[in-house]
């Protein structure tokens, strides 16, 4: 009886994996189908950007010619010649990229090729088995295939990472930096941000400016066995009982820098779209800051009785909430000599006025 009962349940488990087998199969055959109708009809509509892409290019390139003929720095003659020579490439990169994407068509409508790359949207499908072809992959039984993202023919803005450091220092009032009770090498500044870039002019990319979110650390290490104590108001440097091995003194801020870059830049043209590069070009940014005291902290490592102690000592120390400057950088490319000052003071009235003042290196990366 029992194996009456296998053999019953061995059939119905075979005629129901046939009907699944034969149910994949059709579902995947109409999904390769409304796939194929989505890659025909998006190739129908890279054929009118083609040609509506073109012909704005074309329109922007006449106004620049009819902007110098103006100015006077061509003549009429060569405005018109410059008029039909950018005409006559428009229409032979219109020709010539129409005809790819006829021949591409037609691959696809034969199963040829399967186009996802004219496709603007993601596709993801669960799939049995493995295969790979220059569109697109089907991993573990998960099918990607891939974006296509237009690029923009005009590009004002982009935006990247921005790393500093260098040494930190302060300047107090009525002293020279010279006299300075903290330590030059040791006293140091850190900031990572991120920021975006625009080009200001229309046809130059003489003049951008910068602005973004930034993280600041301005260090500084007390010399001569010195630490900060607070005495309610007042924020001094006192001498500390035992022998310091360690004594460093940070501000951690949030500051929005603003920045106004200037410096040549290189321009290439592409067939549908221009780009500018500073890159290996002399560079100048002229700017300043503006935010908000995230925390003050101390850190102390000293030796008592033959044994080493370490202390972490976060308050305020009377320093100001707000804070604010002005930065400067020059540089070649991504890299540049970074400098920047601290319009507030360190600690708040009525402590002595001291403001961070800190040189080192800037990254755009």
């Amino acid at each position: 009886m029992l194996r009456i009962i296998s053999y019953i349940t061995y059939v119905i488990l075979l005629f129901i994996a046939q009907n699944l087998c034969a149910q994949a199969a059709q579902e995947k055959d109409s999904s390769e189908i409304r796939t194929r109708e989505r890659v025909l009809k998006a190739i129908d509509e890279e054929k009118e950007r083609v040609v509506r892409e073109e012909k704005s290019r074309l329109k922007k390139e006449v106004e620049f010619i009819r902007e110098l003929e103006t100015k006077g720095e061509i003549t009429k003659e060569e405005a018109q010649n410059r008029k039909e020579e950018k005409a006559r490439r428009t229409a032979l990169n219109i020709e010539n990229k129409l005809a790819v994407l006829e021949n591409k068509r037609a691959l696809v409508e034969r199963g040829e090729e399967k186009g996802w790359e004219y496709l603007r949207g993601a596709t993801l499908g669960i799939g049995i088995g493995s295969n790979y072809d220059g569109n697109g992959s089907r991993l573990i039984g998960i099918q990607f295939e891939n974006v296509r993202k237009d690029k923009k023919y005009d590009r004002r803005t982009y935006s990247n990472i921005v790393v500093a450091l260098g040494f930190n220092n302060a300047l107090i009032e009525g002293e020279s930096l010279n006299d300075s009770p903290y330590k030059t090498g040791g006293s140091r500044f850190f900031e990572l941000g991120w920021q975006w870039k625009t080009r200001i002019l229309k046809n130059s990319n003489a003049v951008r400016v910068s602005y973004g979110l930034s993280f600041q650390s301005n260090g500084l290490k007390p010399e001569s066995n010195q630490y900060f104590e607070k005495e309610g108001e007042i924020t001094r440097l006192k001498t500390y009982p035992y022998d310091l091995k360690k004594s460093k003194f940070r501000q951690d801020n949030l500051v929005v820098p603003v920045f106004f870059e200037f410096g040549p830049s290189k321009r290439t043209d592409y067939d549908d779209y221009f780009r500018y590069s500073t890159r290996k070009k002399i560079n100048v940014g002229i700017g300043g800051y503006a935010g908000i005291n995230l925390t003050s902290r101390q850190k102390l490592k000293y030796t008592s009785e033959g044994r080493t102690s370490r202390e972490k000592i976060k308050d305020d120390y009377n320093t100001n909430n707000f804070v604010y400057g002005l930065a400067a950088y020059a540089g070649i490319g991504g890299s540049s000599l970074y400098l920047k000052y601290d319009l507030n003071p360190v600690f708040k009235s009525p402590n002595i006025k001291q403001n961070n003042i800190s040189l080192g290196l800037r990254f755009e990366l």
